[in-house]
């Protein structure tokens, strides 16, 4: 049983395509296609049902993968022997929204550059919903967004942390220090947010139109870096997690609003596929985010990594 078939089965599991799995591992489909079905002839069994142009994996497909991803880890444990395991090479790529990339991931990804300088880093943002696809389809190694607690089977989940969302001013705004700011008085002011569809705006607006209220940014964009920079000019009010103006909020320059609402929360989540080989690049990456997102936390969440 050969160690490439076993990859090729699990890159094929992963993107359920042989086509797309050929592109990815620089073979042609048809060697894609006979290095699965030598694997089926040592194994005994079908490990895919092929209707149409389409795969799926059979029950003794699916009960193989944790057997194929031992075997792989165990390879690449030999090899660990003959290569520094301190210097991983090749590729990271790590899929988050535009707020995370610019308040929350630099630090940790200047600590995982100098464990790993000959690992390449990628980082790709987008809309919730691209980022789960691309989960799905192999685009991207692990996935940092936030949303409401979100749960996939295919996936393992790390870790999920709270974060508030909060109503920002800069710190001269007339409502910046009051208390208990009714909410229609907030809305009679200046917005700048997100785009729609974006998690936090989304519960912002069910709450309004549960209270027969409406909001009218005059400047929606999918920055947030834009949004805080014309908070810090004046421009009005925003409504942003706690974590993108937390810096400013301690230097005085921007002030959290206490209006009379309910607290709004989402999660920052952590995710990987269930399918995927977990890479020494990967693991430190996880263990980074991990010791920095959820410091305190001894435990992880059921099928998460355990440190290596």
């Amino acid at each position: 049983m050969e160690i490439r078939i076993i990859a090729t089965f699990l890159r094929v599991a992963e993107l359920q395509s042989f086509s797309k799995a050929a592109e990815q591992l620089g073979y042609s489909q048809a060697a894609v296609t006979v290095q699965v079905k030598q694997l089926e002839q040592e194994l005994g069994t079908q490990l895919f049902e092929r209707i149409g142009k389409h795969i799926k994996l059979t029950d003794h497909g699916s009960q193989f993968i944790p057997h194929a991803m031992e075997i792989l880890n165990a390879a690449q444990n030999a090899k660990s022997f003959i290569h520094d395991r301190r210097k991983p090479s090749g590729t990271l790529r790590i899929g988050t929204a535009q707020s995370l990339s610019v308040s929350v991931l630099p630090p940790i990804l200047l600590k995982f550059n100098k464990i790993c300088p000959l690992v390449e880093t990628s980082i790709h943002t987008g809309l919730i919903s691209d980022l789960f696809h691309m989960v799905r389809q192999n685009d991207i190694d692990v996935l940092f967004f936030l949303d409401k607690r979100v749960y996939f089977p295919e996936w393992v989940k790390i870790f999920e942390h709270p974060e508030p969302i909060v109503f920002v001013s800069s710190c001269s705004h007339p409502l910046a220090g009051r208390h208990n700011i009714p909410l229609k008085r907030v809305l009679t002011e200046p917005f700048l947010l997100t785009e729609q569809g974006v998690s936090y705006r989304y519960d912002l607006e069910q709450m309004l139109a549960a209270n027969n209220l409406e909001i009218h940014p005059f400047l929606e964009t999918g920055d947030t870096d834009i949004i805080v920079k014309m908070l810090l000019q004046h421009a009005g009010l925003s409504f942003l997690p706690q974590y993108v103006i937390l810096d400013y909020v301690d230097a005085r320059k921007l002030a959290i609003l206490n209006v009379d609402i309910p607290p709004i929360q989402m999660w920052s989540q952590l995710v990987y596929h269930k399918n995927k080989w977990v890479t020494p690049q990967m693991q430190i990456f996880i263990d980074l985010m991990k010791q920095s997102i959820v410091p305190d936390s001894g435990q992880t969440l059921p099928g998460s990594l355990k440190n290596p």
